[in-house]
């Protein structure tokens, strides 16, 4: 299956019932800190939502929730890899998106057979402390080499008018977070993108 270039991650299902019929086909719920009652009930909403509007979902971290509502694609972050147990995310067939940083990470992101791996941050971001310095589009093309065929998706800083430096360095989705949700208008900025990212797609 081929993933849609862009790939936003919004923090509620809010977002999603605004967003998708923009004609978004690839997004991201994460969500943090809510009671699992209330995870469970977005994580039900967004993949109906999805459904509707032909679009994948991908559900952050919550894997157990992931199964039970029927998903079919998950992303994990390294810390989320300690405790997940792979080999019930195998069995119920969910497809998987790893968060890497560094060497070792990339290395035991590609040995469990991820259906993407996501480097971050490319440019410098507001969205949370981080650890790890601007990676740069440099570590793009070194990751990409390293990942084969496997996806690539850049992450970190990204702007509409950054996302032509990640393609060509490499990267085969650019994701965002905060451009679009802190966006003054952040339906207008999302057809921004859609512009943006699509006509590269058809080009490829």
């Amino acid at each position: 299956m081929k993933l849609d270039r862009f790939y936003p991650i919004f923090d509620d299902v809010s977002w999603l019932e605004r967003m998708l019929p923009l004609g978004l086909r690839l997004v991201q719920l994460r969500l943090k800190d809510r009671d699992p009652r209330e995870v469970a009930a977005q994580i039900a909403r967004a993949r109906a939502l999805c459904d509707a509007h032909g679009a994948v979902l991908v559900v952050n971290d919550h894997w157990q929730a992931a199964i039970e509502a029927g998903c079919a694609w998950l992303h994990l972050g390294q810390e989320d890899l300690d405790t997940a147990d792979m080999p019930a995310i195998r069995r119920a067939g969910l497809r998987l998106g790893i968060s890497t940083h560094d060497r070792a990470e990339l290395d035991r992101a590609l040995s469990l057979g991820p259906d993407y791996v996501a480097l971050g941050p490319v440019w410098p971001t507001i969205l949370k402390k981080m650890k790890w310095e601007r990676q740069g589009v440099e570590k793009l093309t070194e990751w990409k080499a390293l990942c084969g065929a496997v996806p690539l998706v850049a992450i970190g800083g990204l702007s509409v008018a950054r996302a032509p430096a990640a393609f060509a360095a490499g990267a085969d989705i650019v994701s965002v977070v905060t451009d679009i949700t802190l966006n003054a208008d952040p339906e207008a900025r999302t057809r921004e993108w859609l512009a943006a990212t699509r006509p590269l797609e058809a080009a490829r």
